[in-house]
């Protein structure tokens, strides 16, 4: 799909069968997936726990980055190269892109949000912003 094949050694991530699972799910789709539709194609196999100590992992590790929609759920996606630059370096201040049609959210990578001054004593740790309308496959479907 969209994503390079990323391996989870690359993050220093023992390759558990969970682990394995969620990074192919991660890259099976070029969108952001909350746990809620992890679990539902891996509940079968892994239990809500183990799922959500994974995505904690992917976290930390920097292999993912959180993405938040418009009714405050939290969403994940697969960190690109350019998110990932070296250890303790996790940059993903791109924009997200919700379609109002399918629903899903899309990381638009090429997209930087630009740098706000902030005041005096107030410390940056991330910035998010959530463009919805209609994706490029809801738009050429109608």
């Amino acid at each position: 799909m969209a994503h390079s094949k990323l391996s989870l050694a690359d993050f220093n991530l023992r390759p558990t069968a969970c682990r394995t699972e969620v990074l192919s799910a991660f890259q099976a789709v070029d969108y952001a997936l909350s746990q809620y539709d992890i679990e539902q194609s891996l509940s079968a196999q892994f239990d809500r726990v183990t799922i959500y100590r994974t995505l904690k992992s992917f976290l930390t590790q920097g292999l993912i980055h959180k993405v938040l929609d418009d009714h405050g759920s939290t969403k994940y996606a697969l960190c690109k190269e350019l998110c990932h630059q070296g250890e303790h370096v996790h940059q993903h201040d791109h924009v997200h892109f919700k379609c109002q049609s399918c629903g899903q959210t899309i990381c638009l990578e090429t997209v930087i949000i630009p740098s706000i001054p902030l005041p005096s004593k107030f410390i940056k740790h991330e910035s998010n912003l959530l463009i919805q309308g209609i994706c490029e496959h809801c738009n050429s479907a109608t």
